[in-house]
């Protein structure tokens, strides 16, 4: 019998969602993705529209970015949920899925982040998360195709070509 390695794709995780329903991320199975740890006091926390611009974009297309608040940079996410939820969806509009504050790196990172952050990447490498708005490409069968670091922008035109180049279809 062959070695159980843990989960092969982001398929076997579950969080809660931002309203606190729990979500597996089986449910996105078939769609490319992009996760994102993200801040609403970031200096990075523009990356908010440049997100939404693609979801809006790609949507229609089987594509959904999906993004995970965090708070263990430099305290920049110190709000509730319903206070993040508000945040984002008035000051940015966004309509992608939202879910709760987790960990990324340390003691008590979420089992998701404890696996995008083992897979080999490029053009970032694996290890830990820098800073808030790391981003994983993921492709439909929920592998990590590709990771750029908190400072590409969304509109960065190798994160586009790395998104287009994992849509369905």
């Amino acid at each position: 019998m062959p070695y159980n390695r843990g989960p092969m794709s982001v398929h076997q995780f579950s969080h809660s969602t931002i309203d606190g329903a729990d979500k597996s991320l089986a449910d996105f199975a078939g769609q490319a993705l992009l996760i994102v740890n993200v801040a609403s006091q970031c200096g990075l926390t523009p990356h908010y529209a440049g997100m939404q611009a693609l979801h809006a974009r790609y949507s229609d297309r089987g594509f959904s970015v999906l993004g995970f608040p965090c708070n263990q940079f430099g305290a920049q996410e110190p709000g509730t949920e319903q206070q993040i939820k508000q945040f984002c969806e008035t000051r940015f509009g966004v309509t992608f899925p939202m879910f709760a504050k987790l960990e990324v790196n340390g003691a008590g990172r979420h089992p998701l982040y404890a696996w995008l952050t083992g897979q080999a990447t490029q053009p970032d490498p694996s290890g830990d998360i820098k800073w808030n708005f790391a981003k994983f490409v993921i492709n439909p069968r929920g592998e990590v195709v590709a990771r750029f670091a908190p400072t590409v922008t969304p509109d960065d035109p190798a994160l586009i070509a790395a998104i287009e180049g994992v849509l369905p279809g």
